[in-house]
């Protein structure tokens, strides 16, 4: 008697798997909904990240450019000598200017021009945090040279191939001859299919209606005891108002800013995960209630026999949780496939990291447990009086 007194039957369980077949469209559309999720909150990081590429690696503690920039793809000039004019602060330790503007460059294999963003500085500077970049950059020095990207998308040529081979790569940058000397590793981006760094020098010859005394971001370096913040807050105070300094973090929110607040792509791939949502909330709730409803009389008789109302809507809950559970596994493992499937075939740093992964869990769980609330509702119609 005791023994039937404390065993718990799994009531919860039994009533899901009763139909099989109703139980794992239920996983499939939880799993669909997850996916959906999964793929659009990616996409999204993934541009943001993508975005911030480049900005990441500029070896700086602060960043001048212009109040008219709206971001990488719309930067606008200032006059150079304000990095000189920030020399004068004791903590600046020393400044790298930098153009930046975007290029035609024609595919040495097939002849097809793209668009590509080419940095421009003095091969003296320091430019990226890689510590072998500098050997890298002494090849510039010579006018036409040019570092080129290998993770830019393949439709700029097999240039990484050719180079490794010992082949001599030459083609055209805006209508001009230039040499690969090297490669370097940077990333596209949602504004960049590619990327490639050249010296001021040459980068002028390819873009000579850009003014000499013209630049697009100066890089400040700092001594290790000095503050960003403060320093910057001095500098913008100082200098004229024709350039803002900003820290290196503050200048990569600034491009992530402009992705997500003046362009429809964050809010669309946002849109995207909210309907994945609703589409696995009407999915989950179309499958409770009708469970509910098909079990009412076996519902009424555990309420005549003495369940109290409380009791069977925690068995709701529980197949709710149930279904996330397991609706999430399979989304979880899909959403990692398909993860490294995009970062094969487009290069763009997308993740799956913690964050995401548990904000996914949470909204599946919200998703389910929201739905069986929801039909909870039908409970209450579940008279014991029915069973006579």
């Amino acid at each position: 008697m005791s023994f039937f007194k404390y065993r718990k039957i799994p009531l919860a369980w039994l009533l899901l798997t009763r139909q099989p077949l109703r139980l794992f469209v239920a996983i499939a559309g939880i799993s669909f909904a997850g996916i959906l999720m999964f793929m659009q909150l990616g996409f999204r990081d993934g541009l943001f990240d993508a975005s911030v590429t480049v900005h990441r690696l500029l070896d700086a503690d602060l960043v001048l450019i212009s109040p008219r920039s709206k971001s990488s793809i719309s930067m606008s000039g200032f006059p150079k000598r304000r990095l000189i004019q920030a020399m004068a602060q004791e903590d600046v330790l020393s400044v790298a200017p930098v153009n930046m503007n975007y290029l035609l460059w024609r595919n040495p294999e097939n002849l097809k021009t793209r668009s590509i963003l080419a940095l421009g500085f003095n091969p003296e500077d320091s430019l990226l945090l890689d510590e072998d970049f500098s050997s890298k950059a002494e090849k510039l020095k010579n006018p036409g040279r040019v570092l080129f990207d290998i993770l830019s998308r393949p439709e700029f040529g097999p240039i990484e191939e050719w180079f490794l081979q010992g082949k001599t790569i030459e083609t055209e940058v805006a209508g001009k001859r230039i040499k690969v000397v090297g490669l370097v590793e940077l990333g596209p981006s949602f504004g960049a299919d590619g990327n490639l760094i050249t010296s001021r020098e040459t980068f002028l010859q390819l873009m000579p209606t850009n003014p000499r005394g013209s630049i697009e971001i100066g890089l400040i370096k700092l001594n290790d005891t000095a503050d960003p913040l403060f320093v910057s807050s001095i500098l913008n105070k100082s200098l004229p108002n024709d350039v803002r300094v900003i820290t290196k973090n503050e200048f990569i929110e600034f491009e992530k800013n402009y992705w997500r607040d003046s362009t429809a792509i964050g809010f669309i791939f946002s849109l995207g995960a909210l309907m994945g949502f609703v589409v696995g909330c009407v999915v989950v709730y179309q499958i409770l209630y009708s469970d509910v409803s098909d079990h009412l009389p076996e519902y009424a008789t555990l309420m005549a026999m003495g369940y109290r109302l409380k009791s069977l809507f925690f068995v709701v809950a529980r197949e709710g949780f149930i279904l996330a559970l397991f609706g999430y596994l399979p989304a979880y493992v899909s959403g990692q496939a398909l993860y490294s499937l995009i970062r094969n075939s487009t290069k763009l740093p997308i993740e799956m990291d913690a964050n995401k992964s548990i904000l996914i869990f949470i909204l599946i769980l919200f998703m389910c447990m929201g739905s069986a609330g929801i039909a909870m509702r039908k409970l209450v119609d579940a008279d014991p009086a029915e069973i006579f």
